[in-house]
C-alpha cells in the first residue's frame, strides 16, 4: 500500500443533508469533557455540537472530543468562540469538517467566514496541512485539493441586524446553511413573547429552505421542535448534555423530597 493511501474522510452529515434525509437531530455538547462526549456519541443523535463559544473548550479539548467521537456514527460540529479567521483555521486543522459560526450580521460577515474555510486563492485559510491532524500530518497527499468538498459551513444569524440581512446572507457563495439562534435573537429583538419569537424563527427557516440551503435552529421543548421541523428545519438541536444532566440529577432526588 502506498504511504499516500489515506483520503480525506467523507462528511456523513453533509451527505445526509444533501440527500434530503432529515431532520438531522443534534445534541449540544457543552461540558468540555471528552469522556462525556464519548458517552453521548454512542447515542443515536445524528450530530453533536462541540461548543467553543459558551462551553469551556479550547483547541486541545476540541481535539480530544473530535477523537472521542471519531469511532461513532455521530458527526461532530464545532462552534469556535468567534467567527475569527485564526480560530476557524485552528478547528479545521484539528480535523473539524462541520462548522457552526456565530454572530453573522451581514453578507460581508458571511463572505469573510466562508473565505476563512478556503485555501488561497479561493480564500484566506492558512496553509499547514502537512503538520495538521486534518491532513493526517501530511499523509493525505491531496488534502488541500479535496478538503473543501467535505466541509459544511453553517452560519448563525441571531441579531436584529442579521435578521434584516438574511436574504443577502443566503446569496453568499459557499454558505451551506443558516442556523437561527433563538436566544440571542430574542434578546436582540427586546424579548418578544415566545409565540411571536417562534413565528419569526419559523418564517426564517422557510426562507432558508426556499433558498436551497440547510435550515437550522435549537429547540429543547418537543412542541417547539415539531413546529420548527414543520417550518423546514432539517438541522435541529433538540437536547443539551448539561441540561439533560441537571434534569436527571434533580429528578433523581425529587423522589426523596429534595
Amino acid at each position: 500500500m502506498s504511504e499516500w493511501a489515506e483520503e480525506v474522510p467523507r462528511n456523513g452529515l453533509k451527505e445526509r443533508l444533501l440527500a434530503g434525509q432529515g431532520p438531522q437531530l443534534g445534541l449540544w455538547l457543552s461540558s468540555g469533557s471528552s469522556l462525556m462526549t464519548e458517552i453521548a456519541a454512542g447515542s443515536r443523535f445524528d450530530w453533536g455540537l462541540l461548543d467553543g463559544e459558551h462551553g469551556p473548550n479550547h483547541i486541545v479539548s476540541l481535539v480530544e472530543q473530535l477523537r472521542a467521537i471519531g469511532q461513532y456514527a455521530m458527526t461532530p460540529v464545532v462552534r469556535p468562540a468567534a467567527t475569527d479567521r485564526v480560530l476557524i483555521k485552528q478547528v479545521l486543522d484539528a480535523g473539524a469538517q462541520c462548522l457552526l459560526l456565530p454572530m453573522i450580521d451581514t453578507p460581508e460577515d458571511a463572505a469573510a467566514a466562508v473565505a476563512a474555510t478556503r485555501y488561497p486563492p479561493r480564500g484566506t485559510r492558512g496553509v499547514g496541512a502537512s503538520i495538521a491532524r486534518a491532513g493526517r500530518w501530511g499523509r493525505i497527499r491531496g488534502y488541500m485539493d479535496e478538503a473543501e468538498a467535505q466541509l459544511c459551513v453553517i452560519l448563525q444569524v441571531e441579531t436584529r441586524e442579521g435578521l434584516s440581512s438574511l436574504d443577502g446572507i443566503l446569496q453568499v457563495e459557499g454558505v451551506d446553511g443558516v442556523f437561527i439562534g433563538p436566544a440571542d435573537l430574542g434578546a436582540s429583538l427586546g424579548n418578544p413573547p415566545q409565540d411571536e419569537l417562534n413565528g419569526i424563527v419559523c418564517e426564517c427557516l422557510g426562507r432558508i429552505r426556499d433558498a436551497g440551503l440547510v435550515a437550522g435552529s435549537i429547540a429543547l421543548e418537543g412542541d417547539v421542535a415539531e413546529e420548527y421541523v414543520a417550518a423546514g428545519a432539517n438541522f435541529l438541536a433538540v437536547a443539551s448534555d448539561t441540561d439533560l444532566f441537571v434534569r436527571a440529577l434533580d429528578g433523581c432526588l425529587a423522589g426523596f423530597g429534595r
